[in-house]
């Protein structure tokens, strides 16, 4: 969806999720006095470095310099892009993530499309029904094994060979249907020299659904020997092919209870499996497996299949579908490879050999680790020097990309043993050698160097950082705004933040200086404990601010005062003068 999370949304958000939940879902920690520990995802160690602060709400490792908020660790331990980790805290809130104009343009009131969609699917679900063409159409279909009820479960219809069937049909009745939302939506093609046609034509429809159950698209087989065979709508407002799976509504919606989910190649396929009682399957639309997908998937169950033909295309396809699931298999996570018989499909296979046996070998797919190290074995042999450390190379870029956690640890295991090298030397190979991984972060050095006194700009943004609400006793900012100090703008700004959202929290602050020039300098000194007793942390920032009060006023009188000595100064300006004397 377009537009801009607000910050408000966010700020929101962080106040409503615990940071200790989400990291020990995927890293357990351990208690250590007021914080939590563990070993660091980001990087191999063996003596925890990483530290989890529940009132802060932020993460910091020692070792390697990760930090962040909850926002910060998805994005970082899951690979994903800010707008998802929002959307993914906000599912486990409760929460729908509301959208601001981008400044750019008004978002699109698109519920005319999802209506137009909507009608059309009516429209070829009646001519299945009622055509007069719609006999070879469903004596295909009887031939594939379907019945009426699995037809209508899945929305199936019928495009009746012609050049303007639909668009005649739709903008023709009452809904005010144009030729444009038609053309939008992919269900009709201008013509180069002006013009349109429908874009299927003598082919059975398999209506395309969200999440939400509405249409979004269709796709088309064809019942005579036009090509292409299988026909999808095009890219549009409401369809992206690589972020959708058809099926994947009727799997939810099916199946009480989805443990698992099974990705095969195309329409007929799902319908077919599901005919025969296997109501878990979905299909990729004319694309290689996506991220979004495997996402889309893993919100669902945790557990995905993927069926291929045995051939060599078959198993290139699922070294495809490994590579791009790699970074997303995270403890808990499961990913099994089922390979067809030459010459079969999941349809034809499942109507020569019934349920019971297609579910055995569905029960019998090989797991992703076992299929990584053979397709390795059969690149390098792990019987020879020369062999082992080309298989240690070859592993590196695929390894290095897992999440942390157990199935890491026992993926560098076996592999370690493949070698015959020791484990910890194996995994410091893999991670320290990958250039992208978050471990080459230079490790981050105190704040304050030792025995010199922290500055009073330090300690007014550590006080700030970490209890906001003490914004209520500090002063205007602008009496401060002309300090000449290291840090001073940044200080500034984050008072007059807090004094525009003083209900803002510790995370929440941190995430509104996400991406900014100063971002890792706020981070550096949220990561600094002054040690202030709990009692005396008003205080502390009262005298922050009146260090700094004085100091402006120290320095602006100087300032004056040199002035003064090379020329005169204005009547302002020697009020000013005489007000900072007496004040001193």
């Amino acid at each position: 969806m377009a537009g801009r999370i607000p910050s408000t949304f966010i700020d929101e958000l962080l106040s409503r999720i615990d940071i200790i939940d989400v990291i020990d879902t995927r890293v357990p920690l351990v208690k250590k006095g007021r914080e939590f520990q563990a070993c660091c995802p980001f990087h191999h160690e063996k003596t925890p470095s990483f530290t989890v602060s529940p009132t802060k709400q932020f993460y910091h490792c020692f070792g390697c310099g990760a930090h962040g908020t909850a926002v910060g660790f998805l994005m970082e331990y899951e690979n994903m892009p800010f707008p998802e980790a929002i959307e993914d805290l906000a599912s486990q809130a409760g929460l729908e993530v509301p959208r601001e104009d981008d400044g750019e343009k008004p978002r699109e009131n698109l519920t005319p499309l999802f209506n137009l969609m909507e009608r059309a699917g009516e429209w070829y679900r009646k001519q299945l029904k009622d055509h007069p063409q719609a006999d070879k159409a469903i004596q295909y279909l009887k031939q594939r094994g379907l019945s009426g009820e699995i037809a209508a479960s899945y929305g199936l219809g019928f495009a009746p060979d012609g050049w303007s069937n639909i668009h005649d049909a739709l903008t023709d009745d009452h809904d005010k249907i144009t030729t444009q939302q038609m053309t939008r939506t992919g269900l009709l093609i201008e013509k180069d020299k002006g013009g349109h046609y429908d874009r299927f034509r003598n082919r059975i429809i398999f209506p395309i659904h969200d999440s939400r159950g509405r249409i979004i698209g269709f796709g088309g087989r064809v019942l005579g020997d036009e090509k292409p065979k299988y026909l999808n709508s095009p890219e549009s407002p409401l369809f992206h092919k690589g972020q959708e799976l058809y099926g994947l509504y009727q799997a939810r919606k099916n199946v009480r209870n989805l443990k698992h989910i099974l990705v095969v190649e195309g329409y007929m396929d799902v319908v077919a499996l599901a005919q025969f009682g296997i109501h878990y399957s979905v299909a990729t639309l004319g694309t290689a497996t996506t991220t979004d997908h495997l996402n889309q998937l893993f919100r669902t169950v945790t557990q995905v299949l993927f069926c291929f033909d045995g051939d060599r295309a078959g198993r290139d396809a699922a070294r495809k579908a490994m590579n791009t699931a790699i970074p997303l298999m995270r403890d808990g996570r499961e990913i099994h490879f089922m390979f067809l018989p030459d010459g079969e499909d999941p349809d034809s296979l499942v109507r020569k050999e019934g349920t019971k046996q297609f579910e055995q070998r569905i029960s019998q797919a090989v797991p992703l680790s076992e299929l990584f190290f053979s397709q390795l074995k059969e690149e390098a042999n792990p019987d020879t020097i020369d062999g082992r450390a080309r298989l240690v190379s070859l592993a590196r870029p695929k390894l290095s990309r897992l999440p942390a956690g157990m199935f890491r640890e026992m993926m560098f295991k076996r592999l370690s043993s493949m070698v015959e090298m020791d484990e910890d030397a194996v995994a410091s190979h893999l991670l320290d050698s990958h250039a992208a991984k978050p471990a080459s972060r230079e490790p981050t050095t105190e704040p304050a160097r030792a025995g010199q006194a922290p500055s009073p700009v330090r300690i007014a943004l550590s006080i700030l950082l970490h209890q906001p609400g003490l914004i209520k006793i500090a002063a205007e900012t602008s009496p401060i705004k002309g300090v000449e100090t290291p840090g001073i703008g940044l200080l500034t700004r984050v008072m007059e933040t807090l004094q525009k959202n003083p209900d803002i929290s510790s995370a929440a602050l941190l995430e509104r200086w996400r991406d900014r020039e100063d971002e890792e300098i706020l981070h550096k000194v949220a990561q600094w404990d002054p040690a202030i007793p709990d009692d005396g942390v008003e205080s502390e920032l009262k005298g922050a601010l009146k260090n700094l009060h004085e100091l402006r006023r120290g320095q602006r009188t100087d300032k004056l005062l040199k002035k003064s000595a090379q020329e005169p100064l204005s009547p302002t300006e020697k009020q000013e003068l005489q007000e900072l004397l007496s004040a001193n």
